[in-house]
């Protein structure tokens, strides 16, 4: 969608809260990390990542699922900050804060920065081809230096994947 600068235009795939759930079930924390470069480039207010959180984490609890952290990152690439992805400061800041193994985390995403983002930190990287995830797969993977880890059609996909490899 772009930049999300309404909370009006959050949308979540019907699927996600299942998907999440699922992973909630299994005993797996969830944890939100994303880049939210359009506070730095002033094109809406810190409060509107807040909000939109906040409509997130109402979507999935309507779903009977939960998100055990949110990690963003509101500043540009050219910030040199430590926290954009493929940068691994929110994971590692994730991974101090609720006990987690990083190591043993799979990151989900529909760009090929997620999927950076995962082998930067020695996570399992999937990509998802619903969100801009089609287009990355379709125009750029033939650049990629490497291949993700696994790649799926949508976030149920992939948590059908994760709870597999971790069973």
């Amino acid at each position: 969608m772009g930049y999300l600068n309404h909370a009006n235009r959050f949308r979540m795939f019907p699927f996600a809260a299942a998907a999440i759930r699922r992973l909630n079930e299994a005993g797996l924390a969830v944890v939100v990390v994303t880049n939210q470069s359009g506070v730095a480039r002033g094109y809406f207010p810190e409060s509107l990542v807040h909000e939109v959180h906040e409509a997130m984490k109402r979507k999935l609890a309507h779903g009977d699922a939960r998100v055990d952290g949110i990690y963003y990152c509101p500043h540009s690439s050219v910030d040199g900050c430590d926290c954009r992805k493929p940068k691994t400061g929110m994971l590692e800041r994730a991974g101090r804060e609720l006990g987690l193994d990083v190591k043993q985390s799979f990151v989900v995403g529909d760009r090929y920065g997620d999927v950076q983002l995962a082998f930067n930190t020695g996570a399992r990287g999937i990509l998802v081809r619903s969100g801009y995830g089609e287009g990355e797969w379709n125009w750029h993977r033939e650049s990629w230096p490497k291949a993700p880890d696994y790649v799926a059609m949508d976030l149920q996909q992939a948590a059908d994947w994760i709870l597999r490899q971790v069973r």
